[in-house]
């Protein structure tokens, strides 16, 4: 498997580096100007075809825990994209599917649960379901780009023959969601 390079980084929220991304989109995430340097979100979706395989998953760092989870969201994202028919369609599925209701570390629903740690606060679980948000929202909107990279501008079938994997066999859709 391929882990991530940015290591524990310097902030964290939960057991999960609070790491900088390239985004317009506001949240406790750190912005860095657009440039040719890797973030995590770039950093996941060049991993993705090679991670998604793996059923088990060692984890380094706590920014391999980042990793991870936007492993699952891409996966989610696919299965709306392969869906869609334009970029435009993809794009507005992509910030439905970033705001719809998710759940966070600690909460019932959260598929991995025993590899992340709870909030300790409401405050720390506002800031990491605002992480998650920023992320989940860039996310979409990068993967869109890939996926539409095409000649007539319908989504690549080498993006979305992924939609059905399933990382670690975990889905953040829950069990028959999504």
């Amino acid at each position: 498997a391929y882990h991530s390079s940015f290591g524990s980084g310097t902030q964290a929220v939960g057991n999960m580096a609070l790491l900088p991304i390239k985004t317009t989109n506001r949240g406790p995430a750190p912005c860095l100007p657009v440039s040719d340097t890797a973030d995590i979100i770039d950093e996941a979706l060049y991993y993705f075809k090679a991670n998604v395989f793996f059923r088990t998953y060692e984890i380094k760092s706590e920014s391999d825990r980042v990793l991870i989870y936007l492993t699952l969201y891409v996966t989610e994202c696919l299965k709306k994209l392969q869906k869609c028919s334009n970029k435009n369609q993809g794009l507005q599925e992509m910030y439905s599917l970033a705001i719809s209701r998710f759940d966070i570390p600690g909460d019932g629903g959260f598929p991995l649960n025993g590899v992340y740690l709870r909030p300790n606060s409401p405050e720390e679980a506002d800031t990491m379901r605002q992480y998650f948000l920023q992320m989940r929202h860039e996310t979409g909107q990068r993967l869109c780009e890939k996926v539409f990279e095409t000649p007539d501008g319908k989504p690549s079938k080498w993006w979305t023959c992924f939609a059905k994997k399933k990382f670690m066999e975990k889905s953040l859709g829950g069990p028959g969601g999504m």
